[in-house]
């Protein structure tokens, strides 16, 4: 990511207070969970689910800035989780 975004989700951090960025990030999950269920329902909004998609990353970066929380950590976790998700599958489908 440009050093110049990070310094804009910061600044927002600085500005608003971690509080509210909070706050937003949870309705930015929200909103995407609205927009997933509207295709769900059978409406073709994937333009509105990208760019939902979009705002939670977004607000997800500004969390582990908040948070203190490190790419490498978060990196780690996925891939733990990912592996456990893998050998479910497996176990499925030899099971």
């Amino acid at each position: 990511m440009k050093n110049d975004y990070l310094q804009v989700m910061i600044e927002a951090i600085r500005q608003n207070g971690y509080k509210m960025q909070t706050m937003v990030a949870i309705e930015e999950m929200s909103e995407l969970t609205k927009e997933l269920v509207k295709f769900m329902r059978g409406e073709h909004n994937t333009d509105a689910i990208a760019e939902e998609i979009v705002d939670v990353e977004i607000m997800l970066r500004q969390m582990k800035i908040i948070y203190g929380i490190k790419d490498e950590d978060v990196e780690k976790l996925m891939v733990i989780k990912l592996e456990r998700l893998k050998e479910r599958l497996e176990g499925r489908k030899n099971g």
